[in-house]
């Protein structure tokens, strides 16, 4: 694979990945205040044959340029970083409806980062801790191109709610309206943290049929994501803090 430029850290547009039958590689920009951390991911992503680093930043400003530049599939994103801190990146990247394709995972020191809730709210499609092994990472980038939502494995329901029950208040359930009877239902299961597996086991249906259900809860929102879903469900007050189903 290309390695990127020695000087910008900008590696070229992304065709298609040797060795996977032409599916497009997936690009990402690397954006952390320390420099040790990005040679490490770009070191690990630029291993695999799916995936190349279009790009390093080490502030929040120059991560929201890039971005703009580049339009990166996956943003690697340090919620604490100078000039701009990865909250407010994440919130004008989502702003830009140019950058609508752009899926934002945070990168956080501790799994009970304060800021984490805020982020998913602001736009990111999860995060990660930084030590986080190597084959959840590269899961991780894989996943939130195809819109899934990305928690660390050792965040579990409950952290889902503690940051939930910082939230603002419930909204009006009526923006649910739109939702079948099963939708709502699937989108309750999926704010408290359960996968599609475990959604298909509890209504005992198929998988399938389970992803196609939380599929139209989100299309019916237009939630970009998973990791929206959950928080329309708790804003909405259709799951409410406490609740572990």
């Amino acid at each position: 694979m290309t390695g990127a430029d020695p000087v910008t850290g900008v590696a070229p547009g992304g065709g298609a990945a040797p060795g996977t039958g032409g599916a497009p590689v997936i690009r990402v920009l690397l954006a952390d205040d320390q420099s040790l951390v990005r040679a490490g991911f770009r070191a690990l992503l630029d291993a695999q044959p799916d995936i190349e680093v279009a790009g390093e930043a080490a502030d929040g400003v120059e991560t929201v340029e890039l971005v703009g530049a580049l339009r990166p599939d996956v943003v690697l994103m340090d919620i604490r970083m100078p000039r701009l801190d990865g909250l407010e990146a994440t919130r004008r990247i989502k702003d830009d409806p140019g950058l609508d394709g752009v899926r934002v995972v945070m990168l956080t020191t501790f799994e009970l980062d304060e800021y984490v809730f805020e982020a998913i709210r602001a736009g990111a499609s999860g995060f990660l801790v930084k030590d986080t092994e190597p084959e959840e990472l590269l899961r991780a980038v894989r996943a939130v191109v195809h819109g899934d939502a990305l928690l660390s494995p050792g965040v579990t329901r409950r952290l889902i709610e503690e940051f939930a029950a910082r939230s603002k208040a419930p909204a009006a359930t009526g923006a649910l309206g739109a939702l079948t009877e099963r939708e709502r239902e699937v989108m309750a299961l999926v704010g408290i943290g359960l996968s599609n597996e475990e959604i298909a086991r509890r209504l005992v249906v198929s998988p399938l049929t389970a992803k196609t259900h939380v599929s139209r809860a989100m299309v019916k929102l237009g939630a970009r994501d998973r990791a929206q879903l959950v928080v329309m469900a708790y804003e909405s007050g259709l799951v409410r803090p406490g609740w572990l189903g």
